[in-house]
């Protein structure tokens, strides 16, 4: 079972999607994104397999929760910085996005 420390030792923060595409050499489909995670992190790439609930168009603006402190993860020939969070849902995967707009490096706390 995990504990309170193990959730406190992942960094989750907000950002926004500024460029999603879609991934043709992922093995599921996916898209690429590019998101802004503010001035301290910058923007990161993350591989979503977000595709049955999402066109590229749509996420475009689109705030979203991301885990930054993973091991960047190589799929392809694309380099996954962050991993974006979401559930996995009836028709595919629904992302966890913040109910009101706020800053891009907000954590979770």
């Amino acid at each position: 079972m995990a504990t309170f420390e193990d959730f406190m030792k992942l960094d989750i923060r907000v950002g926004t999607i500024r460029e999603a595409r879609p991934f043709a050499k992922a093995r599921r489909p996916a898209y690429q994104l590019w998101v802004d995670l503010g001035e301290e992190l910058g923007v990161k790439k993350s591989s979503a397999q977000i595709t049955e609930r999402y066109t590229p168009e749509e996420l475009v603006g689109k705030q979203v929760l991301a885990v930054v402190n993973f091991p960047p993860r190589q799929i392809a020939d694309f380099m996954s910085e962050v991993l974006v969070l979401g559930t996995y849902s009836e028709g595919g995967v629904v992302l966890i996005t913040p109910d009101q707009s706020v800053q891009n490096g907000d954590k979770l706390g």
